[in-house]
């Protein structure tokens, strides 16, 4: 599943919010559902024009964003360490 089949976001719709296509339901309301304990069928019943397929793809868009977050860190850190260890190796070659 393509989570960009499900997902949309709209600056006219909630403030360009992730939304369920279709709908004014954020993703971000979807996942505090699930985070706090509401079973997907629970969802449905609460959100009537939801489908179990927009809650799968909600899923799959916030594991995207971890993802991309976390690697974006590992990056990050992993630029520090290299940028620290040249500095080091650079002042270590400098004759004095």
């Amino acid at each position: 599943m393509n989570w960009k089949d499900r997902i949309s976001s709209d600056p006219l719709i909630c403030h360009g919010q992730a939304c369920v296509k279709g709908t004014r339901i954020m993703v971000s309301v979807v996942l505090d559902n699930l985070a706090e304990g509401l079973s997907e069928q629970n969802i449905l019943k609460s959100y009537s024009s939801l489908k179990i397929e927009d809650i799968k793809a909600v899923l799959i868009y916030a594991a995207e964003l971890a993802k991309e977050r976390i690697q974006s860190e590992f990056e990050r850190a992993g630029d520090a360490y290299y940028s620290k260890a040249h500095q080091i190796k650079k002042h270590n070659c400098v004759k004095h």
